[in-house]
């Protein structure tokens, strides 16, 4: 599956009605981001079920500030709708597939019940 250009007119629709959604913050002048390039696009083709987004920075200045990115690559994992994972850094093709599979597993009800408990403890 090829990546999805992402804008603010699209973010929050894309994160919020789609089950598991990863965001590739980029520009075209960063090194680490070409590298980067190449493993998100495989780490594409191998998980159709996921939507694989991409925003240049240069292009979405405001989006980036609002999501807060202060350096690219940076990777943001969103669950349901939830941010679960936002980090910044190209990651090897081995680490990103870890990544995914820990996103895919992630139990939301579960890990917001825990988060109650242990808030109220």
């Amino acid at each position: 599956m090829a990546t999805t250009a992402l804008t603010a007119q699209n973010f929050e629709q894309t994160l919020t009605g789609n089950e598991l959604v990863l965001v590739d913050f980029w520009a075209t002048w960063c090194g680490p981001c070409k590298a980067f390039g190449p493993v998100y696009e495989k780490a594409s083709e191998a998980n159709p079920d996921i939507v694989f987004a991409k925003v240049d920075i240069d292009q979405n200045q405001e989006l980036a500030s609002a999501a807060d990115i202060k350096a690219v690559p940076t990777l943001m994992i969103a669950k349901k709708g939830q941010i679960i994972f936002k980090q910044a850094g190209a990651l090897r093709g081995s680490d990103l597939d870890d990544l995914i599979s820990q996103a895919k597993s992630l139990d939301l009800d579960a890990a917001k019940a825990q988060s109650e408990n242990s808030i109220k403890a």
